[in-house]
Order: C-alpha cells, then sequence, then structure tokens
C-alpha cells in the first residue's frame, strides 16, 4: 500500500488539472548505485524532488518499474508503476496519463540536484495549453528538456500513436511536435548527474560557502556576567545564529544556565534564535528575572 499523495497546505497550482510526476524508474547503470537514493546535504534526491514540486502542483506521484514499487526510497511516496517494464521516461509519462489522462502532468527527473523553485515556478507561468508540451529549451543544444515540461492532455493521443510506432524518446516527439519552448532562466538548473564524478562535482558545488569569522558584541547579566567574569566583551566567532554563539560561549564561560531558560536580544530587539546574525551585531542573553 503506497502513502498517501503529497498535499501542499496552500495548494499553489497555478491552472487546474496539474499534477507531479517523478521519473524514478531508472537503473541508474552509470551511477552504478540508486540516483533517487543519492544524498545531497542529508535529503535524498527522490524526496527533495517530490517536496520541491510538491510546492507548485496539488499532488505528486513517482513513475517506478515494477520491481521498484516495494524498495524503501520510493514506497514512501504515492507511486505510478510503469504499464510495460524497461522502455524508459515514455512509459513513465504514459503510465501517468493511464492513471488520469485528464491531467496536465508536470514531469521532471529525479536527478536535478540544481532545480529550484524559481524554475519551476517560471515553467508554469509560461504554460501554453494549446501546445502538447510546455518544455525549457536546452542551454546545452536548443533542443526541448522533456524531464522538466507541463505536458497536456491533448499530448496523450499523439504520444501513444509515437510509442506504437517503436519510437521511445520524449525529445524527438516533442520536436516532432512542435512543443512550446521557453528559455531558462538558470542553464544550470536542469543539468542532471549520472556519473560518480558528476555526482561529487554537484555536491561540491550545492555546499553552503564557509562562514566567515565576524566579530560580534556580547553583553551579559546577572549570573551570567558572574560566570563569564566580565559584563561585555567582543568575540570573533564562526556561530551564524544566536543558538550557535550561545553553544559556543556556555562551552568557553560554563554557564549554568540552558538555552530554554533564557531570552535573547540582537542590536535590542527581542529575536529568534535560529536568526541569521550579521558582522557587528550587538547580542544579549538575558536570564530569568530573579524571583519571577
Amino acid at each position: 500500500m503506497t502513502a498517501d499523495p503529497v498535499v501542499t497546505a496552500t495548494p499553489a497550482v497555478e491552472r487546474p488539472g496539474l499534477q507531479g510526476l517523478v521519473l524514478a524508474g531508472g537503473s541508474s547503470s552509470r551511477m552504478r548505485e540508486d540516483k533517487a537514493a543519492l544524498a545531497y546535504a542529508g535529503r535524498r534526491q527522490l524526496d527533495r524532488a517530490c517536496e520541491l514540486l510538491s510546492r507548485h502542483v496539488a499532488r505528486v506521484f513517482v513513475s517506478v518499474r515494477p520491481e521498484q514499487e516495494q524498495e524503501p526510497t520510493r514506497a514512501r511516496h504515492s507511486l505510478i508503476v510503469d504499464t510495460v517494464p524497461g522502455q524508459g521516461p515514455i512509459i513513465g509519462i504514459l503510465s501517468a496519463f493511464a492513471a488520469n489522462p485528464d491531467a496536465a502532468w508536470l514531469v521532471l527527473a529525479c536527478d536535478l540536484p540544481f532545480l529550484s523553485d524559481a524554475t519551476l515556478g517560471h515553467l508554469i507561468a509560461s504554460r501554453q495549453q494549446a501546445a502538447v508540451a510546455t518544455a525549457y529549451r536546452s542551454a546545452h543544444d536548443g533542443l526541448p528538456e522533456p524531464l522538466c515540461a507541463i505536458w497536456e492532455p491533448r499530448a496523450l493521443a499523439a504520444l501513444s500513436a509515437f510509442h506504437a510506432e517503436g519510437r521511445s524518446c520524449p525529445r524527438k516527439f516533442l520536436i516532432r511536435s512542435a512543443a512550446a519552448l521557453v528559455e531558462p532562466l538558470d542553464p544550470r538548473a536542469l543539468d542532471n548527474v549520472n556519473t560518480p564524478e558528476e555526482y561529487a562535482e554537484a555536491r561540491s558545488l550545492l555546499v553552503p560557502p564557509p562562514i566567515q569569522p565576524m566579530e560580534l558584541k556580547i553583553r551579559y547579566f546577572a549570573v551570567m556576567r558572574e560566570q563569564a567574569g566580565r559584563s561585555e566583551e567582543t568575540i570573533e566567532t564562526r556561530a551564524a545564529t544566536p543558538a550557535a554563539l550561545y553553544a559556543e560561549l556556555a562551552a568557553r564561560h560554563r554557564f549554568s544556565l540552558a538555552r530554554e531558560q533564557l531570552k535573547v536580544a540582537v542590536n535590542s530587539e527581542f529575536s529568534d534564535w535560529a536568526r541569521p546574525l550579521a558582522p557587528g551585531d550587538a547580542i544579549v542573553f538575558i536570564p530569568p528575572v530573579a524571583g519571577g
């Protein structure tokens, strides 16, 4: 039994009838391990693709081969199982239309680690329902990118006939059918990752830049002033948030108060513990009022 379809708390569908399909039925032969399960910043690639897509459509499904239906990475999502095994993305798209022929399908490959909300939003805003599909134009060769595209219901009959002719390349179908093409906002957004070398490069590019040391001004009151042995200090730190800063200072000064017992102010305003800090910020950790 598969999980319920992914539904956004506030649906962001631009036009009625748009559903999402993440293609995860490939064999990953060049990668030599399952691409859907590859991790970027601690998150599986398939999970990230589904979450990203769910912010733009009402429901998201994952396209799989029959033998992948119970595979844990995929089974946690709503699945559409290929009606004909072993014939690539075109069967995934046709199987989605078999499940709901009246929907338009925003189809994504699962291995697009640079894809962003801005790229998907631009594609949806550029959608031309009179065409069989709206697709991005490849930044590399100018041809349609079928695996980040909106496939309209009107594509079903022609795509079925195309497949019946023994053809299986969705890109060639879009060329032959004169799909509506959109220029990409970010040329790298549709780059996929197929080999261990490409995976290593993508991971290095997606690592956030290291936080540079910055000077912060800290003030202490009450018991914290006594434990720190001072009422204020200026420190150099790489702590990005008040929470990380307090953990660093608590270890340095052996503060006895847990973070949950304190309030924090940044530049004279009460702050969230996750607020990003900037060079020159003035931070005050405020202990409980005695007898309060």
